[in-house]
């Protein structure tokens, strides 16, 4: 007989059958439902079209969305949950090396940001996990974190993964931060992170840097704001975006459910 689990903080209380009931910390997981079957755990997802679904629930198929106090983590989080996936706020570098996937979201500057990473010991964590050819995505800051440098209060060193750098806005071309709705030009079609999102499909961005390739075959997507600039990038399993798809409503949603589709390229 199946068991039924109920949320109790980061914990789950599952009543089995034909024993007592056993605690079982399955982390921040996106079903409401759990059930033993066969000494496997299964987790059900309710949807209009198909009702009740079931699925084998497997702890290497978790979303990372590293927590370093710079990012809208739990909106992040709850997009990411009703995108189908199961994902998981950390600051731990076993559970990025576990993870199926990364997510790197962050709002700020990145000198603390950096600071913060390398107090955590997840730097290295995160270069590993890419390097395992994983799929990561960036968000906002966590777009910019992945390159050389920034010029922001003279230069920043970032992660090195991708070569480039990032710039301010100028103030004398439009107002800084760039903040609202505005539209994407896709400049790979084939990138599976946009599959089905229509062209000139309107985000919502909030910043004041924006990235700056070396090689310009990394731009997935520019945008329009006082002139042209790198709005996502993609490079082999690297996927970065400026705008925060958490909030971008339908569009976003559909990113976040193509994210979660992506399969290693390791």
């Amino acid at each position: 007989m199946p068991i039924r689990s109920e949320r109790a903080s980061e914990r789950r209380i599952s009543i089995d059958s034909d024993g007592p009931p056993k605690l079982e910390n399955f982390g921040e997981v996106s079903p409401r439902l759990f059930y033993k079957i066969g000494g496997r755990i299964w987790a059900s997802r309710f949807n209009l079209r198909n009702g009740y679904q079931l699925s084998e629930y497997k702890r290497e198929n978790m979303i990372a969305i590293i927590d370093y106090g710079m990012g809208n983590l739990r909106s992040v989080q709850k997009a990411m949950e009703r995108a189908g996936a199961q994902a998981k706020i950390t600051q731990k570098p076993e559970d990025i090396a576990k993870a199926s996937k990364i997510i790197l979201p962050g709002v700020g500057a990145m000198r603390p940001a950096m600071e913060k990473l390398d107090a955590l010991g997840l730097i290295p964590a995160v270069k590993k996990a890419i390097a395992a050819g994983k799929p990561f995505l960036g968000i906002c800051l966590g777009l910019q974190l992945l390159f050389e440098k920034s010029n922001e209060g003279g230069d920043v060193k970032g992660l090195g993964i991708l070569k480039g750098k990032v710039e301010r806005f100028s103030s004398s071309k439009q107002k800084v931060p760039h903040m609202g709705w505005n539209q994407l030009k896709f400049k790979k079609t084939e990138n599976g992170l946009f599959k089905g999102i229509a062209p000139l499909s309107y985000a919502y961005f909030c910043h004041s840097y924006f990235v700056k390739p070396k090689d310009a075959k990394s731009a997935a997507a520019t945008t329009d704001y006082g002139g042209e600039f790198v709005s996502a990038i993609a490079v082999d399993n690297i996927y970065g975006v400026q705008f925060h798809p958490e909030k971008s409503q339908t569009i976003g949603l559909k990113i976040l459910e193509n994210f979660n589709k992506l399969s290693d390229s390791a």
